[in-house]
Formats: structure tokens, C-alpha cells, sequence
């Protein structure tokens, strides 16, 4: 099986506000605070609302082509594993779609895509879950300093 990579880096850059409290930001500026505390999403609800939100853009592009969606919901769960070494990760990740769309025939032509498209975002298209299910390895690079900028990272 050969693998063409996209030449386009994927990156976001993380920086804290307090204790617990963060804000990742994209190359075009958009951002998402979160952590843990009040009215923030914690960094596995983030995991989960990711994939959730991968196959839910390849389901809803290609059905609102057809029909708007008069109902458009992802459920993403998953239970939190210890391990005997004391390691965590999330086991049984779940997507539960709950869509409806209008009773005519642009909305019946939608409804009848929606099993097929999320079998094929599972399958193919979800970066997300793919590269969840594929288990990619993450590596770290550290940098410290003492009372100043922190050296380039090793």
C-alpha cells in the first residue's frame, strides 16, 4: 500500500492563560479555549467533539447538496480506561447520528445517503478517527528556560 503525503502541515499552537486554562489557535487565527474548569470543554471532550466533527462534515457536505438537515446531532462517547500501569485512554469511542431531514423527495434522496456516507467517512475520509483507530505514535520535542525564552526545542 503506498501513501502520498499532503505537502500542507496541519498545526495548531496551545498557549496558557492560567492554571488549567488554555487556547489553541490555528494559522488563520481561529481559536478554541478550553481546559479544565467551568464552561470549558476538556481536552478529551475535544478528542471526542474532533471526530464527531470530521464525520459529521463529510456527512453533512454531501447530504445538504440534497436537503437541509432539519435535524443535525453527533453523540461522541467513549470510556475512560485505566490501565494496570496506571496509563489512561479512552476505550469504546462511539458515534450515535441523529439527523432528519424534510419529508420530500430532495429530503428522502439525503436520508437514503446517510448510512453509506458514514460508513465512508469511518472507512476513508475521517483523518480523525483514522488516525485514532491507526494508532499514530506522538512525539515530543521539550524546551526550557530559566527567566527568559525557552531554547529551540531537542
Amino acid at each position: 500500500m503506498s501513501e502520498i503525503k499532503d505537502p500542507t502541515p496541519r498545526s495548531v499552537e496551545l498557549s496558557r492563560t492560567t492554571t488549567g486554562h488554555y487556547i489553541a489557535r490555528n494559522l488563520a487565527g481561529a481559536e478554541i479555549a478550553f481546559g479544565r474548569g467551568e464552561g470549558l470543554l476538556s481536552p478529551v471532550e475535544l478528542l471526542l467533539a474532533a471526530i464527531a466533527g470530521c464525520s459529521s462534515i463529510d456527512v453533512d457536505t454531501a447530504t445538504s447538496r440534497s436537503a437541509e438537515p432539519s435535524q443535525f446531532r453527533v453523540e461522541a462517547t467513549g470510556q475512560k480506561v485505566v490501565e494496570e500501569n496506571g496509563a489512561n485512554r479512552l476505550a469504546d469511542l462511539r458515534l450515535s447520528f441523529h439527523l432528519s431531514f424534510p419529508d420530500d423527495a430532495a429530503g428522502r434522496k439525503a436520508a437514503g445517503m446517510v448510512e453509506r456516507l458514514v460508513a465512508l467517512s469511518h472507512d476513508k475520509y475521517c483523518t480523525v478517527s483514522r488516525t485514532v483507530e491507526h494508532g499514530t505514535a506522538v512525539r515530543h520535542d521539550v524546551s526550557v528556560g530559566i527567566d527568559g525564552a525557552a531554547d529551540e526545542p531537542r
